[in-house]
């Protein structure tokens, strides 16, 4: 009887977080859009949004203490997980929140993405419109009361993300701040990073499919040979087994070892050959 082998605590605990954290990162980034579109929401409202975010922002400092305090080697464990850490000890200030918000996002996507149910391909599809909404609402929180900026409304914002994280950058729309173009570089190399992965998946995709199809003209080939080498054996008894029947009898004999007056004669023949054969005389013609 085998014993399943039980898993670690922090493997229990990291996939019962899974969905809470993922609920909270959801929460996070809407109480983190609201201030920004809708910047002359009541008072109450940017209150809540403010709560909703230290809350989050505490659930996910609880997740990283527990995970730490489980790990069998903690050392390790900060080494291997520096987002985690750096969306704990960054300051609760704008808009280095977002930062927090996308490596928590970042560390959702990582465990679910060891799901099999999760495809690379819905992986990077979020991973880009999170990317482009959060990188949106950053920017236009900087840019929008800039005196020379030109990023004023979400539709502009949502633009220049998209031009910006496809590396296409038209220039309309660019950002004037210091902390505008840090971002700028952040959704740079973020695209370049996904258009990398989307490119090697692809490629990957062809290269299988290839692989595939030859490995599949190899097995007929294969097989073809084998039906051709039974055929050429199959002949070749054919050939053994219908080959000409040998003579038989003694050398120099008549067929069947029969006597020449036996054949021709009949029996008394045979019996007469036998008697001059036995006197040494021939004996005399028959009238």
């Amino acid at each position: 009887m085998s014993v399943k082998k039980e898993r670690p605590p922090k493997v229990r605990w990291e996939e019962r977080t899974q969905t809470p954290l993922l609920v909270l990162a959801v929460a996070f980034g809407i109480a983190y859009a609201v201030p920004i579109v809708a910047p002359g929401a009541e008072p109450w409202v940017h209150r809540l949004c403010s709560w909703v975010e230290w809350g989050v922002w505490a659930a996910f400092a609880v997740d990283y203490a527990v995970r730490l305090g489980l790990a069998p080697s903690r050392w390790v464990f900060v080494r291997s997980h520096p987002l985690d850490l750096l969306a704990v000890l960054l300051p609760m200030v704008q808009p280095l929140r977002l930062l927090r918000v996308v490596s928590t996002l970042l560390l959702v996507g990582r465990r679910a993405r060891m799901a099999p149910q999760i495809t690379l391909t819905t992986y990077v599809a979020g991973a880009v419109v999170g990317l482009m909404m959060f990188g949106s609402l950053a920017v236009l929180h900087v840019e929008r009361d800039a005196p020379n900026g030109n990023i004023k409304t979400l539709g502009d914002a949502v633009w220049w993300s998209f031009t910006t994280m496809t590396t296409v950058g038209y220039g309309d729309h660019a950002p004037t701040t210091g902390l505008g173009r840090v971002l700028a570089v952040g959704l740079m190399l973020s695209g370049i990073a996904l258009l990398g992965v989307v490119t090697a998946n692809i490629a990957a995709w062809f290269i299988s499919r290839f692989e595939r199809d030859d490995a599949l003209e190899r097995r007929q080939t294969e097989l073809l040979e084998a039906l051709a080498r039974e055929v050429r054996e199959l002949r070749a008894e054919v050939a053994r087994l219908s080959g000409p029947v040998p003579p038989q009898g003694a050398p120099g004999g008549s067929p069947g070892g029969v006597p020449e007056g036996v054949r021709d004669g009949g029996p008394e023949s045979g019996r007469e050959a036998t008697s001059e054969a036995a006197s040494g005389a021939p004996s005399a013609p028959r009238a």
